[in-house]
């Protein structure tokens, strides 16, 4: 016999034998039509479609599934409160708010932000940068503990009036600085 042969008496078995509902087995939600399917029926189909799936790596899961790393409070300092933070947001997203000095245009915002995000991605910092308003912007850490590295060095800045990170409201070093450099763009 040919290979042709071989594969279509291959596929006529297997069709025999795969598991197919005949319509009286079949549980009354799953003889409707897909496009009549409510959301209960769609998330009981998605549960048969995951029922044999492989559980994701702990790398791959959402945050929000993830174990969280375990701090040992035995080798934190326990009278420093920012230190203890630091460690428990490890591993967790996090979000500062930054706020720039003298009410600048939106465009002098985005300008100063997008400098003080490329000094912290250069000091190896992941930090995601969000202008919300003309004058405050996020930057939101994948990693939070890097969040306290990156308000020291945002502190530092000129023209920042200040950080707000974890309910506390930091002051820049020159919040009164004017902005000299104003290029303000159409």
């Amino acid at each position: 016999m040919t290979k042709c042969s071989y594969l279509i008496i291959l596929f006529c078995v297997s069709g025999a034998f795969s598991k197919k509902y005949n319509d009286e087995e079949k549980p009354t939600w799953a003889k409707k039509d897909i496009r009549d399917f409510s959301d209960a029926d769609m998330e009981r189909l998605y549960d048969q479609w995951e029922e044999d799936e492989e559980p994701l790596p702990e790398d791959e899961q959402p945050e929000y599934m993830r174990k969280p790393p375990t701090v040992d409070f035995s080798k934190l300092d326990m009278s420093n409160p920012e230190s203890v933070l630091q460690a428990t947001k490890k591993g967790q997203t996090l979000m500062m708010f930054v706020t720039v000095a003298n009410k600048p245009s939106r465009a002098r915002s985005e300008e100063l932000t997008k400098i003080w995000q490329t000094g912290l991605w250069s000091n190896h910092i992941q930090a995601e940068r969000y202008l919300i308003d003309d004058d405050r912007a996020i930057f939101m850490f994948k990693d939070g503990s890097q969040a306290w590295t990156a308000k020291e060095y945002l502190l530092e800045q000129d023209e920042l009036k200040d950080v707000q990170l974890e309910s506390q409201t930091y002051q820049g070093k020159n919040p009164d600085v004017k902005n000299k450099a104003v290029r303000d763009e159409l």
